[in-house]
């Protein structure tokens, strides 16, 4: 995996102007583009798409500076025209590409990412590769955005407010593993980008022959293998982190990979107030 992450730099630097294959790089390099994606956006922390921008940028103050026509310099690294350009260069830069050339600056340069190995995993990380037949998740779904740190006001929002007779509905209509109440994401950016929008979905497993009331949505997940990790500990501190591990220490040491599905947590165990509890973390994969 750290490998292909930096032919992915390289594939990059070599295509600064242009666009790029994704999905047909990571087919020559024994993964997939999805995977490839995460692994990116949660080792990297931020999304390739945003560290493609930065690069771009990046080079492009060499010529602004040096004072090549600015339709030249768009043009050159793939921007239809000065001003897509120029938003460009400002977000980046914070400023834009005349004041720069004026003043020399400010300039805010993206150094050329390499990943490197590094000794981990002196915790380890409790974790079950399970089979699960085609099930589905149903329950109260909502899009709300990505919020990688503490706790997503709007999904506790949302949560908050289903009546308690509805999770003790969702709670007897559970048949199937991951049992007990779930906490769902689903139709996740691969890039995993802050504030990008995702389907939650509070609610529980069922079989497929399981009678489901109308009034509830659903998620169809087919049949396939979950790597299923176990958390405890500060809520939600504790799932977070063992989140990140999963990119950090589990993927790049162990022969499986990311495919595309529903991240699902359910809590097995819960102080009270929620201030500690006890949770498995369910990621859908396949034989790196």
């Amino acid at each position: 995996m750290i490998s292909a992450l930096n032919r992915l730099v390289d594939h990059v630097e070599e295509r600064l102007g242009e666009e790029f294959d994704v999905d047909g790089l990571a087919g020559t390099l024994g993964t997939t583009g999805y995977h490839l994606r995460r692994m990116f956006s949660s080792l990297a922390g931020m999304p390739l798409s945003e560290y493609v921008r930065r690069r771009r940028m990046t080079v492009a103050a060499a010529d602004v500076i040096r004072g090549d026509d600015l339709l030249g310099i768009a043009v050159r690294h793939g921007y239809g025209s000065t001003e897509a350009f120029g938003r460009a260069f400002r977000a980046v830069h914070g400023a834009g590409p005349g004041d720069v050339r004026r003043d020399g600056g400010p300039l805010r340069a993206q150094p050329q990412l390499r990943f490197r190995l590094t000794v981990e995993g002196t915790n380890p990380m409790d974790t079950r590769i399970t089979d699960r037949p085609a099930f589905r998740l149903v329950g109260h779904a909502a899009r709300v955005p990505l919020i990688h740190h503490g706790v997503n006001p709007h999904i506790r929002q949302h949560i908050a407010a289903l009546p308690q007779e509805e999770h003790l509905r969702l709670k007897v209509l559970g048949d199937t593993e991951p049992a007990g109440l779930l906490q769902v994401s689903d139709d996740l950016d691969p890039e995993a980008t802050e504030g990008s929008e995702l389907t939650y979905l509070h609610g529980v497993a069922v079989s497929r022959d399981t009678p489901v009331p109308d009034d509830l949505d659903g998620i169809e997940v087919p049949a396939g293998r979950w790597a299923v990790f176990r958390a405890e500990g500060p809520y939600p501190q504790a799932l977070q982190t063992t989140w990140a591990a999963t990119a950090t220490e589990w993927f790049p040491s162990n022969p499986w990979r990311l495919r595309p599905g529903p991240s699902i947590v359910t809590v097995l165990d819960r102080a009270d107030d929620f201030s500690t509890a006890t949770c498995e973390l369910w990621l859908p994969v396949e034989p790196a």
